[in-house]
């Protein structure tokens, strides 16, 4: 080494390593939209669209006001306008080249230089304009302009000059492709693997928004498709096993037609007839309006939890339950208004459902239970809070200490972890975010042959409140009080 006389500095990584902490309910919505609205109808076909905004939402997918048949813009107006929250990340299966149905040879009525097609979904790069059924096709910007009005519908607007002003037509015929989505599929939505080409779709893409956006999925939902047992049992299954390291919720919906639950008596035999029993399912009931609008629980619930936890530092512990949802009604899936009273609440509460009550002062989310419950009692999987803080944590576990993975295995390394969680965890506790937490390096769980092949194992101590669900008073008539009528 070169010769030194003086005084000299050097650095080393910090001992400690700051945590990072994942946004604990990243919403993901697997479903439909209206992609011929969109800047492009091609983009974001089973590619997922990371929207912090609502306008970059709708013009990435469109929107229309039609909930039933384009889910995703249930989910877009109720996170960005009703709860103000964001991001979101949405899958869309709706494929532009598959799910279309095709119109030859209709007659419009132009009226004061214009027609409107009564038709939505229209594909504008489909359409073509005629004169007459045999005549040529008119060309576009030249002859007429064709754009969306409010309704989604096509609006032909004859051209000063081009054809169809100098021909004097009142009429117009014209062909087109349209989105159909009733060919729209559970398998859709389910989605896989290509084989071939080895391309993911529908709610295999779940693995692919941590590599893309290099945030967690904390919440999947599909609303309108979530009341099908098939598709919820993907839903509670991929959930559980992101990218293979992280964990999220399921937000389901209970079925509330008149073939499902329609009575909230019957909800107990339908979750768990269609097995909608995991810790790692929130399932909600019924559906909910505003404005005479209907929604699905599940997409409010959604907000409402992402709502809650921006209120409190982006941490999971505070449960969605007795907080205000958007809504004026409740009702099932014919338009029937239900009216839960506390007793009635607290029964469907009690089979591990979610549902929204007007007790006292307004519209409240009502239920901690996971869709585990009443079958399990273990507080990590029964309580919605908690289990949400079980998945933040280790999520936030996993991208915080990635970075240490292949270091030597010695006491620097052991120390660092140990000492760096503790902190963290203390911070949490803290902030009353949990009531105590502590990691060890116990010898007694990392044997000989083990650490001879890389392994180091960590125990994780932590107690996440338990949401007060039930509090109890007790009155007394004080007798010893009656001696006041003797105070002179």
């Amino acid at each position: 080494m070169s010769y030194k006389h003086g005084v000299y500095i050097s650095e080393v990584d910090t001992s400690v390593s700051a945590p990072v902490e994942v946004a604990a309910g990243l919403p993901v919505f697997v479903g439909r939209a209206p992609i011929n609205l969109a800047d492009d109808p091609t983009a974001y076909v089973n590619k997922p669209f990371y929207a912090e905004t609502y306008s970059e939402a709708v013009a990435a997918l469109g929107y229309s006001d039609d909930f039933e048949n384009y889910e995703l813009c249930e989910a877009i107006y109720v996170m960005f306008k009703l709860y103000g929250v964001g991001p979101v990340v949405f899958i869309n299966v709706m494929d532009p080249t598959e799910h279309i149905a095709s119109v030859s040879g209709n007659t419009v009525t132009l009226v004061d230089a214009e027609a409107t097609i009564d038709q939505t979904g229209i594909l504008l790069s489909s359409l073509v304009v005629k004169l007459t059924s045999d005549g040529d096709a008119l060309t576009a910007d030249t002859d007429y302009t064709a754009a969306f009005d409010d309704d989604g519908k096509v609006l032909i607007t004859s051209v000063d000059g081009g054809a169809i002003d100098t021909a004097g037509a009142t009429s117009l015929v014209v062909s087109y492709n349209h989105l159909d989505p009733s060919l729209v599929t559970s398998t859709d939505i389910i989605g896989g693997t290509d084989s071939s080409t080895g391309a993911a779709t529908g709610m295999e893409l779940i693995d692919q928004i941590f590599p893309l956006y290099g945030e967690v999925p904390g919440l999947l939902l599909s609303p309108g498709w979530s009341e099908k047992s098939a598709i919820a049992a993907v839903m509670k299954t991929k959930v559980q096993n992101i990218n293979s390291l992280f964990t999220a919720m399921a937000i389901c919906d209970i079925d509330s037609t008149s073939d499902g639950a329609d009575l909230y008596t019957e909800v107990y035999s339908w979750k768990t007839t269609k097995n909608y029993t995991s810790q790692y399912q929130i399932n909600c009931w019924p559906k909910v309006a505003l404005d005479s609008v209907v929604y699905r629980l599940s997409t409010h619930l959604a907000g409402l939890i992402c709502y809650t936890d921006s209120e409190n530092d982006d941490i999971p512990y505070v449960s969605p339950s007795n907080k205000t949802l958007q809504i004026d009604s409740v009702v099932t899936a014919d338009g029937t208004e239900v009216n839960l009273g506390p007793d009635q609440a607290a029964y469907v509460n009690g089979k591990g459902i979610v549902t929204a009550v007007n007790i006292m002062d307004g519209w409240r989310a009502w239920g901690n239970n996971t869709g585990i419950y009443p079958s399990s009692t273990d507080p990590k999987d029964r309580w919605i809070p908690v289990r949400r803080m079980f998945n933040w944590i280790g999520n936030s576990i996993i991208t915080t200490y990635w970075e240490k993975v292949d270091d030597p295995i010695n006491k620097r390394l052991i120390k660092t972890v140990v000492d760096s969680m503790n902190i963290w965890l203390n911070s949490l506790t803290a902030k009353g975010a949990l009531l105590g937490g502590e990691v060890k390096f116990n010898e007694d769980e990392n044997a000989t042959t083990d650490l001879l092949n890389g392994v180091l194992s960590f125990h994780v101590y932590i107690t996440p409140p338990i949401p007060a669900e039930d509090m109890e008073f007790i009155l007394e008539f004080d007798t010893s009080n009656l001696e006041s009528l003797f105070d002179e």
